[in-house]
């Protein structure tokens, strides 16, 4: 069965009652070239365990079925289950996990299914489940690489370079556990229903240490999340409103010690700034 066939698709959740749920951000891929490249994208191979975040009817899981050691797919839409039942008939290598990906505890479903593989994530990710989706991958160190299929404006946020008007403390937090790389878009026409907005492909690969040495790293963490906090104003304002106890002299102080203007704004920092800056606070 062609799983990116229009007709194909109709057909088969017709016949298995399945409705679109758009609190579930429910969007299916109808140009096979695109869970293809998707899938060589991330580099999968007989050597890796992939785990997928919300198969769908399973395109893309059906591609990295062909290349990957394992898939493990975690759906939360029960409804899905008979269908993908059906459709992954075909790849002896792919486990579906019926569940809420945010629930579950990954370091340890990882090391079950993926025993002598090397884990990696690669999915077609929901919209409005991005940031807490990514936030957990990153703090799952077993995932060597993600690869993901996201909003455009915010694989271009996330992959933006340190320091510039695009980028926000949620991409300074990826970029310092991550190499982020853009890879390229995918227009509304692909998908079933077709979503509002471009797509893109995000690659991120786990640094083997972080970006910049730091101190303390969830004060460091609080210093970067302060400076985007009242984003059209100072740093100095933004950072006074964010650390209670640290008067504004002393904020102004520390950034001047570390050769920044007193007037600059928290988005032009590199994450070697804020290293500098979170230690020259902490030092006060």
């Amino acid at each position: 069965m062609n799983l990116c066939d229009y007709n194909a698709i109709r057909e088969l959740l017709g016949r298995h009652g399945f409705h679109f749920s758009k609190s579930m951000g429910q969007n299916f891929l109808i140009d096979p070239a695109v869970p293809a490249d998707i899938a060589a994208s991330s580099q999968a191979d007989a050597g890796c365990g992939v785990l997928e975040i919300g198969p769908g009817i399973g395109p893309l899981t059906a591609e990295l079925a062909q290349r990957a050691g394992k898939v493990v797919s975690v759906e939360l839409d029960k409804s899905l289950l008979p269908v993908l039942a059906e459709t992954m008939a075909p790849y002896p290598n792919v486990e579906i996990v019926p569940g809420d990906v945010m629930k579950l505890d990954l370091t340890a479903l990882a090391a079950e299914k993926f025993q002598g593989l090397r884990p990696i994530v690669c999915a077609n990710l929901p919209y409005n489940i991005t940031t807490p989706v990514l936030t957990k991958l990153v703090e799952t160190p077993c995932f060597e690489t993600v690869t993901v299929l996201i909003q455009k404006e915010v694989a271009q946020r996330l992959s933006a370079p340190q320091g510039s008007s695009d980028g926000g403390s949620f991409s300074l937090f990826l970029q310092y556990h991550m190499e982020t790389e853009y890879l390229f878009d995918v227009p509304p026409e692909k998908f079933l229903p077709a979503p509002k907005v471009t797509s893109a492909v995000l690659r991120c690969v786990r640094r083997e240490k972080p970006a910049v040495e730091v101190t303390d790293e969830a004060f460091f963490f609080k210093v970067v999340r302060g400076a985007f906090l009242l984003r059209r104003k100072t740093l100095v304002n933004s950072l006074a409103a964010a650390l209670p106890g640290y008067g504004k002299e002393d904020i102004r102080e520390a950034i001047i010690s570390c050769g920044l203007s007193p007037e600059v704004r928290g988005e032009r920092l590199t994450l070697a700034d804020f290293a500098r800056l979170a230690d020259a606070l902490g030092a006060r």
